[in-house]
């Protein structure tokens, strides 16, 4: 197995085996469930109470640069906006040639076919001026990190209030 194979199979493993499974029965009242006040969250246009927001569309999401100390508590949905757009559709667009983060035209990027020679050099395009195998790897625990997390909303979801479980 080539080291990119390596690299892209870890993450396929986590997604398959662990995270994809969790998202199961994700209904819209957990998605947007708020476990304690000042989440952030994936609002409708206008409604934010957060100093930005970010988005182009009719949703937003909460947003502040620089961020607060301690950073708040986000919801599944802020967290699965935070995987698509920023761990996984800015590299895109940075170091594989993508533009848009539509479905029809997201371009996939395909880090299988990286040979060991592209993997040890940074990338030619994009503001990351790391190896690439390095950045393939920050996006696995980038990836783990947040999954774990969207895993534990879940957990507290279906206990919250010692309540009996609202899912199988």
């Amino acid at each position: 197995m080539t080291r990119s194979e390596r690299l892209a199979d870890q993450l396929d493993w986590y997604w398959q085996k662990n995270l994809r499974p969790r998202l199961d029965g994700l209904t819209d009242e957990e998605y947007f469930w708020e476990p304690v006040r000042g989440c952030w969250n994936i609002r409708p246009r206008g409604t934010s109470d957060t100093p930005m927001s970010e988005g182009s569309g009719e949703w937003t999401r909460d947003f502040a640069s620089p961020g607060p100390v301690p950073s708040p508590v986000t919801t599944i949905a802020w967290r699965l906006a935070h995987i698509v757009v920023s761990c996984l559709g800015y590299r895109v667009g940075w170091h594989f040639g993508g533009q848009d983060m539509e479905s029809e035209t997201f371009a996939y990027a395909g880090v299988r076919k990286l040979s060991d020679a592209d993997l040890e050099n940074p990338p030619a395009v994009g503001p990351e001026r790391f190896p690439m195998e390095g950045i393939v790897l920050h996006v696995n625990r980038e990836l783990i990190a947040h999954g774990a997390e969207i895993s534990l909303l879940r957990d507290l979801y279906l206990w919250q209030d010692g309540a009996a479980p609202h899912r199988v």
